[in-house]
């Protein structure tokens, strides 16, 4: 009984406690759904604020780059409104300048025209005057037919037979005097012949320290570095301060300066002017002034080299560019840097021996010359100058008394100014030292050149060839072609008389014309 009371109970409990879990799970579910709600609704409020953010920067970046794009539309517009303004602008100044062309061509089509009219009366005057000078003349050869009783026919031929007799006494007379004059000038051809073969040799070492020769592939590059009407040569002479000689020497262009460093500027600047092919007014100042500052530190470059390889220090910079600058002068046919180095050498060899300082003696050798070097003319002795330098640029006392007394320009007062002297001699009178006097070959060609300016309508003077030859430009509008003949004898007697030169000096007169117009 109790069995049976006790199982439904059992089954009732069963079912109650499947219920309530039921009801409980139910429950536990539903917060979970409730809490799920929530966690979208907080990602949903998350995305919908980051959506709001990532809309506004991107309608700020669209509106940046909208702005970006109008300024550079704005900057693209101004341009082409600039072009089309400078566009505008030229078409107008074209033109007026064809306006004012054509104004000025119709004035000149008048005066043509008024000239043409002027032309045709006086042709016409011309015409009545030569049939009145016609008739005059038949007049008077009919009255001198009247007088001398003969016909102008016969005249003719008894004028002409006296013409002949005339022209052959003269003819024979011109020839034994021709005859006579070579007998007594053969001789002196004979040795004019051999005196110019000697010096075709013997100046070609002069040649070479005031002229150098620029070799071109072709005579067609001439016509280039002449450029139109002379602008492009007279350029270069303008720049460099050298004379360019373009005569008919086959591939070559002669450069003529006694300063051989700006000869030197001037060579380089053709070799690069030549060689690019682009030559005009700008561009030769371009490349001189660049091959000048080439050189400059070319001459500071072997400066350097000159007294590190004799061991002398503490050299002023000017100095040692003066030092540089002597590899471009010669001293009575010597190198005047070879000769310093030498001079420099012997000096500190002779002062060891004589129990001197050999460093300073050096130094004084190798600046005893720079006064040769100056970069503007002076009349001041070179030793004096250099002297004068070297006390600038701050040269012991020794140093400087040496280099001003090694002429006895000023008196010694150190035993190293005697050494200076003597090893200066020495380096020049050693054999093969100098090859001539150069000094009175350049004041030889001044002469030359001075002698044809003293004459009335001389433009140009050049001494060229060694001083074998002098050629002279003169003034068309001053200088007639028998008066340039009558100028080049004038010239020649002149040094005759005037001056002492080995050989012989050829005078040409140059005479030209020129008549410029321009097609446009």
């Amino acid at each position: 009984m109790d069995l049976i009371i006790l199982v439904p109970a059992l089954v009732v409990g069963a079912v109650l406690g499947f219920v309530i879990s039921k009801i409980l799970e139910k429950k536990k579910g539903a917060g979970k759904i409730a809490e799920a709600e929530k966690t979208v609704k907080s990602m949903l409020k998350e995305a919908k604020i980051e959506a709001e953010s990532l809309k506004k920067d991107k309608i700020l970046q669209a509106k940046e780059k909208f702005i970006e794009l109008k300024a550079e539309h704005e900057k693209v517009i101004l341009s082409r409104d600039k072009k089309m303004a400078e566009s505008e602008k030229r078409t107008r100044d074209k033109e007026s300048q064809i306006s004012s062309e054509l104004a000025k061509n119709k004035k000149l089509n008048q005066s043509l025209e008024s000239k043409l009219k002027s032309n045709n009366e006086l042709k016409e005057k011309l015409a009545v005057k030569e049939e009145k000078l016609a008739s005059v003349l038949d007049r008077k050869v009919k009255e001198l037919e009247t007088i001398s009783n003969l016909s102008a026919d016969e005249a003719k031929e008894q004028l002409v037979e006296s013409l002949k007799d005339k022209a052959k006494t003269d003819a024979m007379s011109f020839i034994q005097d021709t005859i006579e004059e070579a007998k007594l000038t053969a001789q002196q051809e004979a040795k004019k012949v051999v005196i110019n073969t000697i010096q075709r040799i013997g100046t070609e070492e002069a040649v070479e320290n005031c002229v150098s020769v620029f070799n071109i592939e072709n005579d067609d590059v001439k016509g280039r570095i002449i450029g139109r009407e002379g602008r492009n040569i007279r350029a270069i002479e303008a720049a460099t301060g050298v004379e360019i000689i373009v005569d008919d020497t086959p591939e070559a262009i002669i450069l003529s300066c006694f300063d051989s460093v700006r000869r030197e500027v001037a060579r380089l600047s053709l070799h690069k002017l030549v060689t690019d092919g682009r030559i005009h007014p700008a561009r030769i100042e371009e490349v001189v002034r660049k091959t000048r500052k080439q050189i400059d530190e070319e001459i500071a470059e072997v400066g350097k080299r000159t007294v590190i390889d004799l061991g002398i220090h503490g050299l002023h910079p000017e100095l040692i560019k003066t030092v540089g600058r002597m590899k471009y002068r010669s001293s009575y046919g010597q190198n005047l840097l070879q000769h310093s180095r030498e001079v420099a050498k012997l000096c500190g060899v002779m002062a060891s021996e004589l129990g001197l300082n050999p460093k300073l003696a050096k130094r004084a050798g190798l600046l005893h010359d720079i006064g040769k070097v100056p970069e503007t003319e002076t009349e001041v002795p070179h030793a004096i100058l250099g002297m004068q330098w070297a006390e600038k640029y701050g040269e012991k006392s020794e140093v400087c008394n040496a280099i001003g007394a090694h002429h006895d320009e000023v008196e010694m007062t150190s035993l190293l100014s005697p050494i200076i002297q003597v090893c200066d001699a020495i380096s020049g009178a050693r054999p093969g030292a100098r090859r001539q006097v150069l000094d009175s070959y350049i004041q030889r060609l001044k002469d030359l050149e001075a002698i044809a300016f003293g004459f009335q309508g001389v433009k140009k003077a050049y001494a060229i060839q060694a001083g074998r030859e002098l050629r002279v430009i003169v003034e068309s509008e001053k200088v007639s072609d028998e008066k340039a003949a009558a100028l080049s004898f004038e010239i020649s007697q002149k040094i005759q008389t005037d001056m002492t030169y080995p050989g012989q000096v050829k005078i040409t007169v140059i005479r030209e014309t020129r008549a410029v117009n321009i097609a446009k």
